[in-house]
């Protein structure tokens, strides 16, 4: 007799910008009992303030700033993460915008549900679905990845 496959636990990845740390710690303790559920990945500081908060494991990725917004856009693209929470700061301009902004296409690319705030986390992690087999649907790219590209050399 062969054990049953167990099915891969998801991941969340939580991010949050320095005036919205609060915010997120603050949910993330009253939801503890859930994300223990789940493996966890943050970005910098605010993996490492989670993980003494909640107790818990947190896969630390670099500051946001320093590449940690980036390092998590490869792992939603390789399909690495189910979730993304992310609190950011609306009315403050972040050094990496840009980077902020790459993130959050991504996870519209990807199909990732995403939490900005914390009653959208409310009812995403109160969802029947949050612990379900959903078949999140996967673009069909391979159009745009065989495109026909052409260079002009001189």
């Amino acid at each position: 007799m062969t054990d049953p496959i167990e099915p891969r636990r998801k991941t969340i990845a939580l991010v949050a910008h320095d005036n919205m740390k609060d915010d997120l710690f603050e949910w993330a303790r009253w939801n503890r009992e859930l994300l223990s559920r789940y493996d966890l990945v943050a970005t910098g500081t605010t993996g490492k303030l989670l993980a003494q908060l909640l107790d818990m494991d947190v896969t630390r990725l670099q500051s946001g700033p320093l590449g940690g917004d980036q390092q998590l856009g490869a792992m939603i693209a390789e399909g690495k993460v189910d979730y993304l929470v992310f609190f950011w700061d609306p009315l403050n301009a972040q050094p990496h915008d840009p980077d902020v902004k790459a993130l959050l296409r991504l996870v519209v690319v990807w199909n990732i549900p995403c939490a900005c705030n914390r009653a959208t986390a409310d009812f995403i992690f109160s969802s029947a679905l949050i612990d379900s087999d959903y078949e999140r649907r996967f673009p069909d790219y391979e159009e745009y990845r065989n495109r026909k590209v052409s260079i002009e050399l001189e």
